[in-house]
């Protein structure tokens, strides 16, 4: 239930976003915004498939030598499940849905400039580009992050120690004590 109530938070946020700001730029600009969101769904199934493929032994020898980063990579990989979850579910996908509807929205600006070309043809063919794109991108992105995977849950997690330094928002509690005394 609260991956469902999450997803629809998320997929609000960004649709809404994509959405109201692709309809209000430039075509090149609003295919930047595609490649963004592509990418973007892209990198969160690179690193749902690197936390779950991570080996447990190196980021524990970082996290014993204190390095920051290193515990919230081992909570990552303590919860690979949920983190792949996030990651390719419900980002993921969400970011395959998004890139369609701004896909829409670039064939319908398309269609206003040049009322000539057919827009069930370049649907059709935008629709294609987005796909290949997407299923490309993630098929190279698996295989890179099961080679790097236990590199890439050390860097989500650094980047996760950097934004809770800089900010003081902690998007987990890794410093829970799992029953031992500190």
């Amino acid at each position: 239930m609260l991956i469902t109530v999450l997803t629809f938070a998320v997929a609000l946020a960004i649709s809404f976003l994509s959405e109201t700001v692709v309809r209000n730029l430039n075509i090149v600009s609003a295919f930047v915004i595609l490649i963004i969101i592509i990418l973007i769904g892209i990198v969160f199934d690179i690193i749902g498939i690197a936390v779950a493929a991570s080996s447990n032994k190196p980021l524990n020898a970082m996290a014993a030598q204190k390095i920051p980063g290193a515990r919230e990579a081992v909570f990552l990989h303590k919860n690979a499940g949920i983190v792949s979850n996030i990651c390719n579910d419900v980002i993921g996908d969400i970011c395959g849905i998004v890139s369609g509807a701004a896909g829409a929205v670039i064939v319908s600006r398309f269609i206003l400039i040049c009322p000539l070309l057919k827009a069930v043809t370049l649907g059709i063919f935008v629709s294609s580009a987005i796909a290949a794109m997407t299923v490309g991108g993630k098929a190279l992105g698996k295989n890179f992050a099961i080679k790097n995977a236990s590199d890439i849950a050390f860097k989500v997690g650094r980047l996760l120690s950097l934004f809770h330094a800089k900010t003081g928002l902690k998007l987990m509690d890794v410093h829970k004590k799992n029953g031992r005394k500190r």
